[in-house]
């Protein structure tokens, strides 16, 4: 398995630029993640191989990297969410909503191997019109390393200033 096909669309390709920019997902930040989440189903998939360099001691991936993928999953997750319920698909050409992570929890259930794709698997329960919450597991060969929960809002229009 591998990071998605570059033919999938992901709802991060649809982010306008003015918004493209976070280190983990934004697809304009040469320095980030480049996360890419798109549909499997009923469920929110983003597939992400670490770099050596994500390395928290040798053989296993460093935290953080972690922590990041289950954030901008569950912000994309709930992207699509709302752009779906707004009636839009991804690489439909209308924009989504943008969200920000009001809270985010991670529990690391294993120490997760290096050099093994990791696949997110969102849940994604309105809570509100403008609110979500998506719980997230991370697999490494299929075996369950962490798992998360993200409350995401929809950006505020006044957002950046």
């Amino acid at each position: 398995m591998e990071e998605m096909d570059e033919q999938v669309h992901a709802i991060q390709d649809e982010y306008a630029e003015d918004f493209a920019w976070c280190y983990g997902c934004g697809h304009l930040n040469e320095e980030g993640h480049k996360f890419r989440t798109g549909v499997e189903g009923e469920k929110t998939v983003t597939v992400y191989t670490p770099e050596r360099k994500h390395t928290a001691i040798p053989g296993f991936v460093y935290g953080g990297v972690i922590a990041s993928l289950i954030d901008c999953h569950g912000t994309g997750s709930a992207a699509i969410a709302l752009h779906q319920k707004n009636g839009g698909t991804i690489g439909d050409g209308t924009a989504p909503p943008r969200f920000v992570t009001a809270s985010l929890s991670v529990d690391f259930m294993k120490p997760t191997p290096q050099d093994i794709p990791l696949k997110a698997v969102g849940t994604v329960h309105e809570i509100h019109p403008k609110k979500f919450r998506v719980e997230t597991e991370v697999f490494a060969d299929g075996k369950l390393c962490a798992k998360g929960e993200v409350i995401a809002v929809v950006m505020p229009a006044s957002f950046g200033g």
